[in-house]
């Protein structure tokens, strides 16, 4: 179907399988686009089964997300298996709940380090037990996938703005357009990354939303923020360790601008990480 589809893609029109999502600006370009997408069926000899087709919808479910005009948000339908999840009796269970809340993490801020405990418990030769910790994070995971935000679309040729951060705990991101949230990501420090300099855990976060959110930037200006000054300059400096210079080879990769922000004005990052 993505080969039918193929010149139409990420156009106005988005596959998964065989589900095929139309998506215009206005009425007039709708009726457009619905037509060339008939006429590709016909071309092809597809057939789509009229009872299961739903056409001029301002509001549309989509793979576990509700679409329309004023962003993306979370299926009502698809949290209400998570609310009714009962706490988890062994690592199993744990590594269910945190598969089927995970789809959902760009969502929620700090996804990773709220799960820590939880994750903790999955650890190899970690016996399971059940602690306070762990049910607070299960109760705070599900509270705030009630409370999820509506998240915007994000449209092509349109600057994204990059907010970054890192405490000794995890990576913390936020893409945004226009002043709206895209999406949220954040995870936990490896080991390893835990002996890194300041200097370094601050790229490495910078590098992990690049990485990410790569089918966004790439070919995309970008303005990434982060209240380390020193990377302000970057681009500039001559000393560099064998793993700045090939973070810095990725870098060079997008169109971005790499500003300083004041770690008390970067609350959202800050929160995340």
């Amino acid at each position: 179907m993505n080969r039918v589809f193929r010149q139409y893609l990420d156009r106005f029109v988005v596959v998964f399988i065989d589900d095929i999502l139309i998506y215009s600006r206005n009425e007039t370009e709708h009726a457009e686009h619905l037509r060339l997408v008939l006429q590709t069926l016909r071309d092809q000899q597809l057939y789509a089964k009229f009872s299961k087709c739903e056409f001029w919808m301002s509001e549309v479910s989509f793979l576990g997300h509700i679409v329309s005009t004023s962003g993306i948000r979370v299926d009502p339908n698809k949290i209400s298996a998570i609310l009714d999840w009962k706490p988890p009796k062994n690592s199993f269970e744990i590594r269910s709940f945190l598969g089927l809340a995970g789809y959902y993490r760009r969502f929620v801020k700090g996804f990773s380090m709220i799960g820590t405990p939880l994750i903790k418990v999955l650890q190899k030769d970690v016996k399971f037990e059940w602690t306070k910790k762990c049910q607070k994070s299960f109760d705070q995971l599900k509270a705030f996938l009630t409370e999820a935000p509506v998240l915007t679309q994000p449209e092509t040729g349109k600057e994204f703005v990059v907010f970054s951060d890192t405490s000794l705990n995890g990576l913390g991101c936020v893409l945004m357009q226009e002043g709206k949230v895209v999406a949220y990501a954040s995870r936990q420090l490896k080991p390893h990354e835990r002996n890194f300099s300041t200097l370094d855990l601050e790229l490495a976060a910078i590098v992990f939303a690049l990485k990410i959110w790569r089918h966004y930037l790439f070919g995309e200006k970008c303005h990434v923020y982060s209240d380390h000054k020193s990377l302000k300059y970057l681009m500039n400096q001559k000393d560099l360790n064998l793993r700045q210079c090939r973070w810095l080879e990725l870098l060079k990769d997008y169109e971005l601008v790499i500003d300083y922000h004041p770690g008390k004005a970067n609350v959202v990052a800050d929160a995340l990480s």
